[in-house]
């Protein structure tokens, strides 16, 4: 049977900037001198930790694909898969190149294929997915992954939300195993009360 989702995802019903304008906040912070590849940076480093070579990686809910290019610019081989057409009009503009991929990250018949070496989601991806398919993306994500691949993702923690600690049994119930935990991409160490939690785990 086909997946079919039975309420909209948050994303989409949320007034927040799109395409060309999401870029324009990002475009304006390198232009003053703020680093805004703390996720790519992310991504290696704990790639190096544990061994990967720069190989494969997945950017689930890649947006206008702000880190899957500079993945791509370092070497690694990038698919981007996002629900919103306009982001991904954005990203291919920027790099038609690339894989870029039309889909629901809870989809198990997602066309991204498998054998990851890293998923990452950045973005604050996790807040914006349908409500109750929270476990069925990390399912998802952890099954695109090849054993011994990381999943890393980064999301805000609002009131009534998920939090860091949800995520985590989410990770842990998907088969996941614990990579490190932090308030922010650049591996500040996290804390009880922190307003953003970064997670990466490996598939045994």
């Amino acid at each position: 049977m086909a997946y079919k989702r039975q309420v909209p995802d948050r994303w989409t019903t949320a007034d927040v900037p799109r395409g060309s304008e999401y870029d324009a906040r990002f475009e304006q912070l390198a232009a003053s001198g703020v680093h805004v590849h703390g996720e790519a940076d992310l991504v290696e480093g704990l790639a190096r930790d544990h061994g990967i070579p720069a190989g494969r990686v997945l950017d689930a809910g890649c947006g206008t694909g702000r880190v899957a290019i500079e993945l791509a610019r370092r070497g690694w081989s990038v698919v981007g898969a996002d629900i919103d057409p306009a982001m991904l009009e954005a990203a291919r503009a920027k790099a038609p190149e690339l894989s870029w991929v039309l889909g629901d990250l809870a989809d198990p018949a997602l066309e991204v294929g498998d054998g990851f070496d890293v998923v990452v989601m950045a973005g604050n991806v996790m807040i914006f997915v349908a409500p109750g398919t929270e476990a069925d993306v990390v399912a998802n994500m952890t099954h695109r992954l090849r054993p011994g691949g990381l999943l890393v993702t980064g999301f805000a923690i609002r009131d009534g939300g998920l939090d860091a600690a949800t995520f985590a049994r989410l990770a842990s119930a998907a088969g996941l195993v614990p990579a490190g935990a932090w308030s922010t991409w650049d591996r500040a160490p996290a804390a009880p009360g922190d307003g953003y939690t970064v997670q990466a785990y490996r598939r045994p």
